[in-house]
């Protein structure tokens, strides 16, 4: 039986163990990991492992011993409770032991949890799951979570107090990280917020949100954008010491400015402009962009994109060129060209 993503979402919060298996499969092994990482852990708590509950095997063990299924599924454990086989990276060439191990199942035996990468809709293994009344199939696919997917990421991480502005930039961070990356933030944020009653803020997820290159490159262009034309030099040494080019910088630079050029000219005001942006800008990046926006406005920050897109042509060009101090002219332009009232 097919699982659609709103009934997949309530099994793998409490799974029905009157099914006798359940295949999980997608192209992104990450969330196919947290899903079945999640209905286990429904169904056998968190001592099942320990306690014996929990066999793990694999598709190609199985190959070598189609039999050890049915064994596993079947086999008694000393600790009372739910019993799961998990059974992951299975291929189609595991169909028949797998469907051989379920005509036997009966109601008692372990519960047999199976995971596997991208099925087409012609594959064996995923016809099998489908067309038995018994077993379920869900696909996981690489969709952002919904608020309510990131409303359960906050109760498993233990934070249940956190202000609608935070959970709209929260929001807006789950689209831009991958699924581990993202649990991985949240329980950051906890240990952030420990001892901390206070509701979770948009300057607290700022902070414990993954630091990259491109964030430093962005806290470089906020500076030049606010005209620090002192700054610029230093900026330069900082951003080839991260190992970014003149060409990426520039790049960097026109993106950024083609932001705030959106976010200046959206009829709906500056701040919706920015949240619509895709991936959208959160917290306090937000709040300085919009800064930026209004100060520069749009005829201004059109001029700047024109001096970035020159010197992106002549870093492009087949004449040598002084790279660095032709990005570095560019923003010293910038820089006073922000500083004007």
């Amino acid at each position: 039986m097919k699982l659609g993503p709103r009934d997949a979402a309530a099994f793998f919060n409490k799974p029905d163990t009157r099914h006798a298996a359940l295949l999980i499969y997608g192209p992104d092994s990450m969330r196919v990991a947290l899903k079945r990482q999640q209905v286990i852990n429904a169904l056998i708590g968190d001592k099942g492992e320990e306690e014996m509950r929990l066999t793990r095997t694999s598709g190609a063990e199985l190959r070598k011993d189609p039999a050890s299924l049915e064994d596993a599924l079947k086999a008694q454990g000393f600790f009372p409770g739910q019993r799961v086989v998990f059974l992951e990276e299975a291929t189609d060439g595991n169909t028949k032991a797998i469907a051989a191990a379920l005509d036997s199942w009966r109601s008692g035996d372990a519960m047999l949890v199976v995971t596997a990468g991208q099925l087409a809709a012609r594959s064996a293994l995923r016809k099998l799951f489908e067309g038995r009344p018994d077993t379920l199939a869900a696909a996981i696919y690489a969709d952002p979570p919904s608020r309510g997917e990131i409303q359960q990421e906050l109760a498993r991480a233990g934070i249940d107090n956190i202000d609608d502005d935070a959970m709209a930039d929260l929001t807006a961070l789950a689209q831009t990280l991958d699924p581990g990356d993202f649990r991985q933030t949240l329980e950051k944020l906890a240990l952030y917020k420990l001892d901390d009653d206070s509701p979770v803020s948009c300057h607290d997820i700022a902070a414990c949100a993954p630091a990259t290159s491109e964030a430093m490159l962005d806290d470089a262009l906020n500076l030049i954008a606010e005209g620090k034309t002192a700054e610029v030099g230093p900026i330069m040494q900082r951003l080839q010491a991260q190992g970014l080019n003149p060409t990426s910088i520039c790049i960097g630079a026109t993106r950024h400015f083609r932001l705030l050029h959106a976010a200046a000219s959206n009829p709906r005001g500056i701040e919706a402009g920015l949240s619509s942006a895709r991936p959208p800008v959160f917290g306090p990046r937000r709040d300085r962009m919009a800064r930026q926006a209004r100060a520069l406005g749009v005829a201004r920050v059109e001029r700047i994109i024109g001096i970035l897109t020159d010197t992106d042509l002549d870093l492009r060009s087949a004449r040598p060129v002084p790279q660095r101090a032709l990005v570095e002219r560019a923003f010293i332009r910038i820089a006073m060209l922000a500083r004007q009232n």
